[in-house]
């Protein structure tokens, strides 16, 4: 793995800025893992995530969707359950689920829950919120219209917030992918947290943008050739 990633990093200059189509080429080019490496981007912003009122977050649709399966479990009675089985829920209840995941159980990569269950769900806050698994409705995940959030979840939707460092981490796609693929993922991506912009950010917005696979070396891309909305 050392002569690989090194022969790949041989192969990218560190301080030249690449418009977003060779970036993800060079990228797809030096994957060095033998399983299908992970897409992702490191956005480094131009706020103080430890204030409030500068906080990123949101979530997006990917076209091309992410490449990995999601096991969705969402907390829902009556219709809703029904609804949320028949959208593709891998996992579908209410107090049994609870309980299930009180002691221990959590095969599960996101989650759902009608607002009538939040207070049930509530006590799942100490298990659920360090893990990101918590359902909110700020991220749509906390809604009566659970066969559309199973649907957009199962369909790539990614969820992003920005880290206290002022960066936010966010898979792209599959090396696997064509590059046009992880292209419209990833200009996806920056429009949406290019909207999320706080209106009390000042200065450059978006500071520095790398691309890299799982194992592979971080490609810089140059920003000020991005067309984002």
């Amino acid at each position: 793995m050392g002569k690989k990633l090194n022969n790949a990093k041989a192969n990218i200059d560190t301080n030249k800025e690449y418009d977003i189509e060779e970036a993800i080429a060079l990228v797809k080019e030096n994957t060095v893992a033998k399983f299908d490496e992970t897409v992702d981007m490191a956005i480094n912003l131009g706020v103080d995530a430890k204030k409030s009122d500068q906080m990123v977050r949101g979530t997006v649709v990917l076209p091309h969707g992410t490449g990995k399966s999601v096991r969705v479990l969402v907390f829902a009675k009556g219709e809703k359950e029904k609804e949320a089985k028949d959208a593709g829920a891998d996992y579908v209840g209410a107090e049994d689920l609870v309980e299930k995941i009180q002691k221990g159980w959590l095969d599960f990569d996101k989650a759902a829950a009608t607002p009538d269950l939040m207070g049930l769900v509530g006590k799942l806050g100490k298990i659920l919120g360090p893990r990101g698994l918590m359902p909110n409705p700020k991220l749509g995940t906390v809604t009566f219209d659970v066969g559309k959030a199973v649907k957009e979840i199962k369909a790539g939707k990614v969820e992003y917030k920005v880290e206290k460092a002022g960066i936010v981490h966010v898979p792209v796609g599959k090396a696997s992918f064509d590059k046009e693929k992880l292209i419209e993922n990833t200009m996806s991506i920056l429009k949406s947290v290019s909207k999320a912009k706080p209106a009390t950010s000042k200065g450059k917005y978006m500071k520095k943008i790398t691309i890299s696979s799982t194992m592979g070396p971080g490609v810089k891309v140059d920003i000020a050739k991005l067309k984002v909305v």
